[in-house]
Order: structure tokens, then sequence, then C-alpha cells
């Protein structure tokens, strides 16, 4: 066996779109199955089940699925409840969610349908990435087959009433953020909002919304047909459950795979990736879970997990566990380098530290690329990326700081070596002007 998750025990059986994702080749895998009986029960039993479960946002904030739902609202009122759906995923590196709607859109529908009932809504709003154009046509064929099933829609067959709405952004990484997403579906501009009020008491329109991810809901129905138990027997305690994970960069072959959560990191390479180009040997450092999460070496990706409390216990993170592997050819400088000029054009301004801090972060990453910096530049490059840290509205100035702290933690040396080589190649007494010999 490959891994260590058993056929058996799949929820996305059509990963690879090998079979028909539409609703017959669905239902035959078992999708729309007891789902009457699942609506027939309390939504307090079913955010029981799913906080049993020990489901965690797969979206990369890693918080309790169903602890966020009892958040809402335990009565209807004049303001109508929403289940809004991250499916914007912009973060470089993440690949996962567009498996699901592209090859198995009616487990998701299904989720969304189970879950809005739990947290007593009527409608969903699915943000889709704007340039997913297969995924979104798949997604709204799925979604039509389902209201001509009767499915969903008004009086449907579980008695529940719910409607499904499909928009998609414009491409704005910042609208990956739950509350710019709820400004762009309101037709405002994609900027995050100040929190609280929180979206479970006033999100979409004002009304109670909560906002999740693709992966968290489409694995929703599975776990009631299967148990809380089921789910909750895989990985360590506080990362239970099984997970979409991929790799891109240096592996051998690159892909998206269903796994259990805790599986080494080396493992899931080895077995599932085709290893790291030219061997294990030849790795040099893994982002874990998408560009904004801190690098890792690869001594300690030899050890390291695929959950939340190992890679956090490296000062690193899970992420969307959508991994890129660098090999030694890699130019880490130069690659941290272009992920600081992805998030200095895609922060929206709104934040001071933001938008002055990750213009002027990339700015010095170029010249640290190059080697023509100061070494104690670092240190002040250092000083301004804890600034803005911690310091914005929304989670992008830790994104946009932390590949740049992963970077020095782990390749200081290398930095200043550059440094050095450029400096020995160039007069660096005042008014020099010798250029380097090439």
């Amino acid at each position: 066996m490959v891994g260590l998750l058993e056929d058996k025990d799949r929820i996305f059986t059509n990963l690879y779109g090998l079979h028909d994702w539409g609703l017959e080749g669905a239902k035959q895998r078992g999708c729309w199955n007891a789902v009457g009986d699942m609506l027939s029960m309390t939504p307090e039993w079913i955010c029981d089940q799913i906080k049993n479960s020990g489901l965690r946002g797969r979206g990369g904030g890693g918080f309790a699925t169903g602890l966020k739902w009892t958040f809402m609202p335990k009565v209807e009122s004049e303001r109508p409840h929403y289940l809004v759906v991250n499916a914007d995923e912009s973060e470089p590196g993440a690949c996962k969610d567009r498996e699901i709607m592209r090859h198995d859109p009616h487990l998701f529908i299904e989720g969304c349908l189970i879950a809005s009932y739990a947290m007593r809504a009527h409608a969903c709003y699915i943000y889709i990435r704007g340039e997913y154009v297969r995924e979104r046509e798949h997604l709204e064929a799925a979604i039509k087959q389902a209201y001509e099933a009767k499915l969903i829609g008004k009086n449907n067959i579980h008695g529940w009433d719910f409607d499904c709405y499909v928009s998609h952004g414009g491409g704005a990484y910042i609208c990956g953020e739950e509350t710019a997403l709820l400004e762009s579906l309101e037709g405002k501009k994609g900027q995050p909002r100040l929190k609280p009020p929180f979206p479970a008491g006033a999100g979409l329109y004002g009304c109670p919304t909560t906002v999740n991810n693709v992966e968290s809901i489409a694995v929703v129905g599975a776990i009631l047909r299967r148990g809380a138990d089921w789910f909750a027997g895989f990985g360590r305690p506080n990362n239970l459950g099984v997970k979409l994970m991929a790799a891109s960069g240096h592996v051998n072959t690159p892909c998206v795979v269903e796994e259990t959560m805790s599986i080494p990191l080396r493992q899931l390479i080895d077995e599932h990736f085709g290893g790291v180009r030219g061997g294990w040997g030849n790795l040099k450092a893994v982002i874990p879970g998408g560009i904004s999460m801190r690098m890792i070496p690869a001594h300690e990706a030899e050890e390291a997990l695929m959950d939340f409390d190992s890679l956090a216990a490296l000062k690193s993170g899970l992420g969307t566990a959508t991994m890129i592997v660098m090999d030694k050819s890699t130019d880490l400088v130069r690659a941290i380098a272009r992920a600081s000029y992805f998030y200095k054009h895609e922060s929206c301004g709104q934040c001071t530290p933001c938008r002055e801090g990750t213009g002027w972060m990339w700015r010095v990453m170029e010249r640290m690329a190059a080697g023509e910096a100061d070494p104690s530049e670092i240190d002040t490059l250092l000083d301004v990326a804890s600034q803005v840290e911690g310091h914005t509205i929304c989670g992008l100035g830790d994104a946009a700081a932390w590949p740049i702290q992963g970077l020095f933690r782990h390749f200081r040396p290398e930095v200043e070596a550059r440094i050095a080589s450029y400096r020995s190649r160039r007069g660096s007494f005042p008014g020099a002007t010798l250029a380097a010999a090439e």
C-alpha cells in the first residue's frame, strides 16, 4: 500500500476525473445518499457531529469547523442566514479545491446543503476564482442538475429550501480573505473589513454569515455518512481526519492526493510525488502549504509531519497542504524576492504597514537577490517584517513577512555570501566606479 490511507477510506473517489463528474456518476459513488436522513436531525446534532469529527478548516486557518458553525444565531429572524464558500484559491502553489469543483462538484454541492441546514441558511454563495473557467462550468452544470432533480431549490425532496449561487471574482488575492470576499460579493472594492463585527453576526449584506473553504464543506456528507469517529480515527490528536495534499516544484510527479493528516512529509513526497528530482539528497527546502508559509530546510522536512502542530513547532505552518518543493538548483533568494513582489502587487493598500511595507520589503529583497546590499540591511529587513506582521486588518501582512522570515531563519549565510561575493567584485570605497567583471 502506498501512503497511509486505504482506498476504502477515500472521500474524493473521482479526484483525477477518471469517472463521470455528473449527477449519475456522483450517485454511483455514494453522493446524495442519506441526505434526507441527515436533514431530519436537528442542526445542533449536525454541528455536534462535525465538532466530534475534529474537522478543522482546510483553507489554511485551521479553525474548528463545527465550532465555527455554532457561532451563527440559533433562531431564524427577519435577517436571513448565509453560507459563503471561499473557492478563490489564489494562493500561489495551492491547487486542491479546483480538483473538487472540476471532478466531484456534487459532493461539494451536497456539503453546501447540509452545512446550510446546520446554520439555518437557505442560500449559499460560492465565490470562485475568475481564472477557474472549466471548474466554474462544471460547478454550474452540476448545480443545474441538482435543481432539475429537486435535490436543491424550493420544495426539494430533502425538505429544506435551499438556493445555491455561483459568483466569480476578478482574480484578486486579497479576496481570499473572508471579509474582503464579502465586500466583493456585495459589489464593492475587495478590501478587508474591521472586526468586530464578525461575519457570524454581520456578514453578507449585514446578515449572519459563515465563510468556509471548499474542501471543508465537501467532506461534510462523507463524515455524517461514515460517522464522526471514523473521520477522527485518522491523524494525531488536534490534527484529525483526511486531507487533500499536493506538491509542485522539483518533484518527479507533481499532483494532488488524498491522505491522512500527520503523514510524514518525506513519505508523502517519496510515495505519492515520485520523490525529489535528483533524489532526497538534492532537496534544499520545502514550503509546506502555499507560498505564504515559512520554508523549512531539508533536514527539518525529513522529520516533519503534515499537520498543524508539527509544522507550527518548526515555525512554519500546514496552510493549504499544497507544498512547494525546491532542490539545490533553486535560487531561494530570488524565489522569495519574487514572492515579495506578489504580495506587494496584491496588497489592497488599506493598511499603512502593508501598503508601504510590502513594497519596501520587495525592493530590499531584489537587491539582496543581486547581492547589492549591506549585511546590516538583513536585520533591518527582518525588523520591518516583524512590524508588518500582525499589524494589519487581515493576514496579508503576515503572509508577506513569513516567507522572508523563513529564508533568513535557515539560509541567512547564503544571502551574506552573495552580498560578500558582489562586494568583492565591485569597488566598495566612496566614489568607486569600477564595475564588477562578470
